[in-house]
């Protein structure tokens, strides 16, 4: 890639993952009938854009985000905290021309806030049925996880599969491969009688095993054997969360020969489809270890890292900087459905809240609720920001 394009790749991984996001939630808004007369890549002050039909699609000056400014009876406070604090003017009733409009997109025969007449009431969000809400709040997570299952798919279909084949290098002296005889060259084919051919299933089989023994069938040129094996019970830090754990070890070496196969379409969306799912493992993993302590909160990293990764990834090629956008996509996909408040998954939350409990909530425990989701978020905010920043001048 050329320099010009490695460091304009953190703009393609923000922009795309979080049009992607908003796009989900702005469709999910218009099939279920909610007026949405903003969709915007950024936040705050508006910088350019067109308006057709209800809506002014623009690009705002903040570009590490975007929104999309829903009809709600909650309208003005939502506008704030979703980014659109500039988007000055209810929706909730008749208008002038607010000052933050400019007198292109003023139109006489439309809604607020692009003219003069009220959103009816049909139109906001909390008029839908709860099903509706719920497809609206999640239409963003379900978007990014189509994202990530189909740049993952993609990545397959054009690069391939890859893997490292199960050749042993060498044996460690000593160790339980060694003990068994096994050597240099010979190919690990299959663990307990089930086929293996890459060197991350023979860990996956072996690696639970800290007690008993395991049967290991090499093919050492034309011959095939069998080995019963007792592993060596060691303790290994997991490269996703970071804890310490007891795992099995053999002790084998495999060859750093990476292995890559074509594959056709539908293989390609099946091994896409299971790598976003292993994806989804480790974060949520991540997540559990940061609510137990297991995981660091150091780890975090924010908009500066997500740069500073996207920019390397670009460097090592477009595979490398796909796969982060898949990852990332992904990040955000889990992150949203965290029960915070001000996050798709808090508001997905308080909707089904409301239906068990036959009515809405008051005003004030609505306000409540937003107050603490904002704290919240500006407390992950504050905290990436120092991690990032402090990797930056510890480096």
């Amino acid at each position: 890639m050329s320099a010009l394009s490695v460091y304009i790749a953190p703009l393609l991984v923000f922009g795309l993952v979080v049009f992607v996001h908003e796009l989900g939630h702005f469709l999910a808004a218009k099939m279920c009938g909610v007026y949405a007369p903003v969709f915007s890549l950024g936040w705050g002050r508006r910088l350019f854009g067109w308006r057709r039909g209800e809506t002014d699609y623009r690009v705002s000056l903040i570009p590490l985000g975007g929104y999309v400014r829903m009809a709600s009876r909650d309208d003005d406070t939502m506008a704030g905290i979703e980014g659109g604090a500039g988007d000055r003017g209810s929706l909730n009733e008749a208008a002038q021309r607010p000052d933050n409009v400019p007198e292109a997109l003023w139109d006489e025969q439309a809604m607020a806030p692009f003219g003069p007449k009220a959103v009816p009431a049909n139109r906001w969000v909390e008029n839908k049925s709860t099903l509706a809400r719920v497809f609206i709040l999640s239409a963003g997570v379900i978007m990014n996880i189509l994202l990530t299952i189909g740049v993952s798919s993609g990545i397959y279909y054009r690069y391939g599969r890859q893997y490292l084949p199960a050749v042993i290098d060498s044996v460690v002296t000593g160790a339980p491969a060694a003990a068994a005889g096994l050597a240099s060259g010979d190919q690990i084919v299959a663990i307990n009688g089930e086929a293996v051919r890459a060197w991350d299933e023979v860990i996956t089989r072996v690696s639970p095993i800290t007690s008993g023994s395991v049967r290991v069938e090499v093919q050492r040129g034309t011959e095939r054997l069998e080995r019963s094996i007792t592993p060596e019970v060691a303790e290994s830090k997991d490269p996703t969360t970071g804890e310490t754990r007891t795992v099995g070890r053999i002790g084998i070496m495999v060859r750093d020969s990476v292995v890559r196969e074509p594959v056709g379409l539908g293989t390609a969306i099946a091994s896409g489809s299971r790598a976003t799912w292993g994806m989804t493992q480790q974060v949520v993993s991540v997540i559990g270890g940061l609510v137990s302590g297991g995981v660091s909160a150091d780890q975090l990293g924010g908009p500066i890292a997500i740069a500073r990764t996207s920019v390397q990834a670009a460097r090592n090629g477009a595979e490398t900087l796909w796969s982060l956008i898949a990852f990332l996509s992904l990040n955000i996909a889990i992150l949203n459905l965290v029960p915070i408040p001000v996050l798709d998954g808090g508001q997905i939350l308080v909707v089904i809240a409301e239906r068990i409990k036959g009515g809405e909530f008051s005003m004030r425990t609505r306000e409540a609720f937003a107050r603490v989701g904002v704290l919240a978020v500006l407390a992950l905010i504050l905290l990436v920001t120092f991690n990032d920043l402090r990797a930056v001048f510890t480096q």
